[in-house]
C-alpha cells in the first residue's frame, strides 16, 4: 500500500516558541493511525498541520489526495440531519446531481446507524446522534486522508463504547489513510493499526498498539501508557501498571503503606519504600496506612537505570 500522508521534519511555533519538533510521519492507504498524548502536548495541532490549516516554521506535509477534516465539535447546521451531510458533499466540490448527494448522504447515514434520523432537525440530536452524523459527513466525501480530532468527545460511557464499535469499521477503507487524534488507550485499541504517541512536542513512540502499550520504549512512554509504578532491581528499573502488583505474604518485596483509597469493587493501595513506588488493587478493607507489606510482581516493563 502506498502513502497516502507524509509529514517529514515538521515544526509548528507558536509565539516563537516550538510547540511541534522533528515530527517524522506518514500513513498509508488503509490503514488507521491514532495519535495519543497528554493534553495540551499539540495532537490538535499536529491534525490542523497534515490538514493543510497551520504554515510550519520548518518541515513539510505531504497529503496525497482528497484531504477531509472532522473537528472535535460537530457544529451541525440547523437543517436537517440529511442537508447536513449533503453540504459536506456540497462544499468538498465534487460536482454531483442533488439526487446523487441525497442516496449518498443516505448511504452514509445507513453506515453510522443513523439513516432513520435523515429528516429530523440536527438541533434535537443527542451528542452521541451528533458525533454520528459529523462522522457521516467525513465519510460521506470518500477522502483519500480523513484526519479526526477526538471524535468521541463527550460522550458518556454507553454512548462511547457503541460508537467505538461501529466507527471501528466506518473509519477503515483499503483507499483512505485515517488518522484519529484519541483519548484514551481503549479507542486506540479499538480503531488504530498504529498508535503515536506525543509528548511534549515530539513523537516519542510509533508502533502497533501491542507494541506501545505493553512494550513502551521509554519511560516516558510507560508512564504515559500506565506503567505509573516503578520498581528498582540493580542497575534496572522495573515499570508496572496496577494489575501487575499484588499483596502476597510470600511476596519477594516489602514496602510500607503509605495511602488507602476506597473503590467501588475493593481498595487502591499505595506503596513506598527505597526502591519501589507502586499501587495496587486489593480486597476491602486492604492494610492500614504505616502498615508493611509483602507483595509480588509480573513482569511489566524493564529500563537500565539512570546514573544518579
Amino acid at each position: 500500500m502506498s502513502d497516502r500522508l507524509v509529514v517529514e521534519r515538521l515544526r509548528i511555533d507558536r509565539g516563537g516558541a516550538p510547540l511541534l519538533r522533528d515530527i517524522d510521519l506518514s500513513v498509508r492507504a488503509g490503514e488507521v493511525l491514532a495519535i495519543l498524548g497528554p493534553n495540551g502536548v499539540g495532537k490538535s495541532t499536529l491534525l490542523a498541520a497534515c490538514a493543510g490549516l497551520l504554515t510550519p516554521a520548518s518541515g513539510h506535509v505531504d497529503a496525497r489526495g482528497r484531504v477531509a477534516t472532522l473537528l472535535q465539535t460537530p457544529a451541525l447546521a440547523n437543517r436537517t440531519v440529511e442537508e447536513n451531510v449533503e453540504l459536506a458533499l456540497r462544499w468538498s466540490g465534487q460536482r454531483t446531481t442533488r439526487s446523487e448527494r441525497r442516496d449518498r448522504a443516505h448511504a452514509a447515514l445507513e453506515r453510522l446507524g443513523v439513516e432513520h434520523l435523515a429528516g429530523r432537525s440536527a438541533s434535537t440530536l443527542s451528542g452521541g446522534e451528533a458525533r454520528r452524523v459529523h462522522l457521516a459527513r467525513g465519510v460521506v466525501v470518500e477522502p483519500e486522508i480523513l484526519l479526526l480530532d477526538e471524535p468521541f468527545a463527550g460522550l458518556d460511557a454507553g454512548a462511547r463504547a457503541d460508537l467505538l464499535y461501529d466507527a471501528a469499521s466506518v473509519l477503515r477503507s483499503p483507499d483512505r489513510a485515517t488518522v484519529i487524534v484519541v483519548h484514551d488507550r481503549a479507542e486506540a485499541w479499538a480503531l488504530a493499526d498504529r498508535v503515536a504517541v506525543l509528548l511534549d512536542g515530539v513523537l516519542e513512540q510509533v508502533g502497533s498498539p501491542e507494541e506501545v502499550f505493553r512494550s513502551p520504549a521509554t519511560e516516558r512512554v510507560a508512564d504515559f501508557v500506565g506503567f505509573t509504578g516503578s520498581l528498582v532491581e540493580g542497575d534496572v528499573v522495573r515499570r508496572l501498571r496496577v494489575g501487575d502488583v499484588s499483596l502476597s505474604d510470600d511476596g519477594q518485596f516489602e514496602a510500607t503503606v503509605v495511602r488507602r483509597i476506597p473503590l467501588e469493587d475493593g481498595v487502591r493501595v499505595e506503596l513506598r519504600s527505597e526502591t519501589a513506588a507502586l499501587a495496587l488493587v486489593a480486597s476491602a478493607p486492604g492494610p492500614l496506612p504505616g502498615s508493611v507489606v509483602r507483595f509480588s510482581v509480573g513482569t511489566g516493563c524493564q529500563f537500565a537505570r539512570s546514573p544518579s
